[in-house]
Parts: structure tokens; C-alpha cells; sequence
């Protein structure tokens, strides 16, 4: 039995957007203890996960926390492009990666959210 059969996803872009999710969560959780924990850093790991859970459990009010995790995202990491850009390498390909997609999984979840139940 397939994992995505044992979960509430029934393909394999939904599942590729949970795990993206799921992991930009992670990492904003393991970024927010290494800067110093700043609020927005935690604020946004968490939108990531709970939109992670509501994608995995197919829940209509994921579509809702993609939509704000792009705007959200979207203007954090524009902001960190702008203040930050040439000082570390690792950042800006982090974040440029993470703006471009954040907007393909946007789009995604977005083109499917018929698949979300009410």
C-alpha cells in the first residue's frame, strides 16, 4: 500500500506540496532558534506546518493558509532580498528558492483546492 493511499492524498502534487510545506516549517523552526528568535520567523514555521496538516488531512481551510503563507512568505522574503542581498549566499538562493516556490505551490494547491474538502 502506497503512502500517499494510507493518507488522505490522492496525488502526487498534493503530496509533494504537504512534504514542501512540512519541511519550510522545519527549517523556519530550526532558522528562528539560530537568529536569535525573532517573532515573524516562528509566526511563519507555524502557518507552514498547520498548512501542511490542513493539506495531509485535505481540509478546506488549507486552501486559506496557502493563500496567506504566499503573502505572508512572499513579502518576508522580498523584504530579506532587499535588506540582505550579496551578504550571504546561502540566504539569498534559500530565499529566492523559497519565493519561487512558494508561487508554483500556490498556484497548485489553488488549481486543486476542488480536491479539498468541505
Amino acid at each position: 500500500m502506497a503512502i500517499s493511499s494510507r493518507l488522505k492524498i490522492e496525488t502526487t502534487g498534493m503530496l509533494v506540496s504537504t512534504v514542501f510545506y512540512a519541511i519550510c516549517g522545519i527549517l523556519f523552526f530550526v532558522a528562528f532558534a539560530l537568529a536569535n528568535f525573532p517573532p515573524h520567523i516562528a509566526i511563519l514555521a507555524t502557518f507552514n506546518l498547520i498548512a501542511a496538516y490542513g493539506l495531509l488531512r485535505k481540509r478546506s481551510w488549507a486552501l486559506w493558509m496557502v493563500v496567506i503563507l504566499f503573502f505572508v512568505g512572499a513579502t518576508i522574503s522580498a523584504y530579506t532580498l532587499l535588506v540582505a542581498f550579496g551578504q550571504d549566499l546561502l540566504i539569498d538562493i534559500g530565499m529566492i528558492g523559497y519565493l519561487i516556490l512558494t508561487c508554483v505551490f500556490t498556484a497548485y494547491v489553488a488549481s486543486r483546492r476542488r480536491k479539498l474538502e468541505s
